[in-house]
């Protein structure tokens, strides 16, 4: 008299999750999946009705039902299921959104039940109990309008039997046995809505997971698509971006902002001399060097080649200065003999402040004209403008 959802709750959830999460697909692997998922139902559904042909089996034996009821409703129920594992296996519930085909599912297992309520109405309140079953089953799948639509079928199918009938639906107790069967009839049921609410209990909590995931998962894609992918300092694009709020914050607040254009020296005849993968570490440990020496609030970015972008808010040009000679001074006395014996690395940058005038082109030009500055007196320098 029970139909069980599935089995396996936390497997089967997380393969749920995997669905919900991924709309649409028709990869292989998510078919497999799907079809693994209703053969697992199935399996519990057969289980469920030898559940409930064993209590029918004991109001026979009590005389309450005939001895023929328990094979007819055990018969019953595997037809309905073998006709959806046929389909299922030939892949039709692949085809709908719904692959568990729920609504013809629960309508099929209801009139079932219908039919057994109509012919054993003495013992009809056990299934009654079971169409709260099979609507638990129900709701872990349905949408709004299935479930109006199977609540609708259970309605018309109710009334019919209450109020056009005169049937003595009851539920016997006048034996130890009947009293027994009735009991298991109740427990049986409970049991299985205890364990639906489980499955369904699980499921939240994997998709609650699962959407943490995906969360972390858009936050790092987010990250990544805002950094160099060789330096790990932000992109031009970030770096731009940052610049263009930097300078509306710092008009806002009447605060000064600077920022420091970076060029690595002589950088090309590194990549001639070394190659480029020793040019790719001497750019990725100055970066690193860098962020070591830089504070929180400062923001640092490539802006092409061997060239980046310093941004320095809440800081004068006097100040904006020290620190970028105190950063030049750290990266010359770094040991880069480790790349290469006798290599020496050093940078020259051009510092600029805000002006009132300036736009992010304009405060750009001037920062690179400091650099170019630097880089006539010499080089391995810091230039102000």
């Amino acid at each position: 008299m029970n139909t069980a959802a599935t089995s396996f709750p936390e497997r089967n959830a997380a393969e749920v999750a995997d669905l919900v999460l991924t709309p649409g697909t028709a990869a292989p692997e998510v078919l497999a999946r799907r079809a693994r998922q209703r053969r697992q139902m199935y399996i519990g559904q057969v289980a469920s009705y030898s559940l409930g042909a064993f209590v029918l089996l004991l109001y026979g034996y009590d005389g309450t039902v005939a001895m023929h009821v328990p094979s007819l409703f055990w018969v019953g129920g595997l037809s309905i299921i073998g006709i959806f594992a046929v389909l299922s296996e030939a892949g039709v519930g692949d085809r709908f959104t719904d692959h568990y085909l729920t609504v013809f599912q629960i309508s099929a297992h209801m009139a079932l039940q219908f039919i057994f309520l109509l012919s054993v109405p003495t013992i009809g309140i056990a299934f009654i109990s079971v169409l709260f079953l099979i609507f638990a089953f129900g709701t872990l799948r349905m949408t709004s309008a299935q479930a109006m639509l199977t609540w609708a079928l259970a309605t018309i199918g109710l009334a019919a039997v209450f109020l056009g009938s005169e049937l003595p639906i009851g539920m016997p107790v006048a034996s130890r046995l009947q009293r027994i069967a009735s009991m298991l009839c109740f427990v049986l049921v409970i049991g299985q809505c205890a364990f639906l609410g489980l499955f369904g209990a699980t499921l939240r909590k994997v998709l609650y997971r699962r959407s943490i995931e995906l969360k972390d998962a858009y936050r790092r894609i987010e990250e990544l698509a805002e950094l160099d992918e060789l330096t790990g300092s932000y992109n031009r694009r970030c770096i731009m971006r940052l610049l263009d709020a930097e300078i509306e914050k710092s008009r806002q607040a009447s605060a000064p902002c600077a920022i420091a254009l970076i060029d690595l020296d002589w950088f090309k005849r590194i990549n001639d001399a070394h190659g480029h993968p020793v040019g790719d570490e001497v750019l990725r440990t100055f970066a690193i060097t860098i962020f070591a020496n830089i504070r929180p609030a400062d923001r640092f970015g490539r802006y092409g080649g061997e060239e980046f972008l310093l941004l320095l808010p809440d800081t004068n040009g006097e100040a904006a200065a020290r620190m970028m000679e105190r950063l030049r001074s750290i990266v010359a006395e770094l040991d880069w003999s480790a790349f290469s014996p006798g290599m020496g690395v050093t940078i020259s940058a051009g510092v600029v402040t805000l002006r009132d005038a300036d736009t992010a082109d304009t405060f750009l030009a001037r920062a690179d004209s400091a650099l170019y500055s630097a880089k006539a007196q010499g080089r391995n320098r810091v230039a102000m403008s």
